[in-house]
C-alpha cells in the first residue's frame, strides 16, 4: 500500500513539474548526430548500436539540465554501455558528464550497471544482460537519482555539471539496444 501511495503521488509531482515531453534519438531526424566506431540503425523503433571493437556514440545537439530521462535498453553480454548526460562538449567521458553505466559484467563492479561511473556505486544490484529494462534518471539542479526497473540505484548530490548534452554508447564489442527515449524537462 505504501508503494502505490508513493507512485500515485510521485505521478502527481510528476504531471506538475513537467514542462514538456520529448522523444529523443529518433529515426529521420537531425537533432542528434553520430560519432566514432559503432554501427547505429533503426529497425522495429529500436536505436541499435553494433560494433566489433572500439567507440561509438550518439548525442543530442541539444542541451538538458533539469529533467526526467526514461529509456529501455537490452545489452547483450559483451557489450560496454552507458547514458551519459550533461556532457559539457559534444563528446563522452566520465570526467566531463555523468555516465550511467550499462554493463552488468565491469570488471570493476563499483561501475557496473546503475553507477554513476566515478562519483556512485550502485545501491542495489539489478542483472540487465539479454533482456529489456528501463532506467529513469532524475536531474534536478544538483540532485541525480537513477531507477533500473523501478529499484533505485544512485540517488547522489553534485554540482560539477549542471546542464549538457545527452549520449548512448557502445564500446568493447557487440549490440545494445535502445527504444522508448523521452525527455520530461523539469520547470
Amino acid at each position: 500500500m505504501k508503494k502505490l501511495i508513493y507512485w500515485i503521488t510521485f505521478t502527481i509531482l510528476l504531471a506538475t513539474a513537467c514542462q514538456n515531453s520529448n522523444v529523443l534519438f529518433q529515426a529521420n531526424t537531425d537533432d542528434w548526430v553520430i560519432v566514432g566506431d559503432a554501427n547505429w540503425k533503426f529497425m522495429n523503433n529500436e536505436l541499435i548500436g553494433t560494433l566489433e571493437s572500439g567507440v561509438g556514440f550518439v548525442m543530442t545537439k541539444r542541451t538538458f539540465n533539469n529533467f526526467i530521462l526514461e529509456i529501455d535498453f537490452n545489452p547483450d553480454s559483451t557489450i560496454n554501455s552507458g547514458v551519459f548526460i550533461r556532457c559539457k562538449n559534444n563528446s563522452i567521458s566520465p570526467t566531463d558528464c555523468y555516465e550511467i553505466n550499462i554493463w552488468d559484467l565491469h570488471p570493476n563492479q563499483d561501475y557496473r550497471t546503475g553507477a554513476i561511473v566515478m562519483k556512485d556505486s550502485p545501491l542495489a544490484i539489478v542483472k540487465t544482460i539479454n533482456k529489456w529494462n528501463s532506467y529513469k534518471i532524475r536531474c534536478e539542479n544538483d540532485h541525480i537519482q537513477v531507477w533500473i526497473n523501478g529499484v533505485i540505484t544512485t540517488d547522489i548530490y553534485d554540482d560539477v555539471l549542471i546542464e549538457g548534452y545527452i549520449g548512448l554508447q557502445a564500446a568493447g564489442s557487440g549490440v545494445i539496444k535502445f527504444r522508448n527515449i523521452t525527455i520530461h524537462t523539469l520547470k
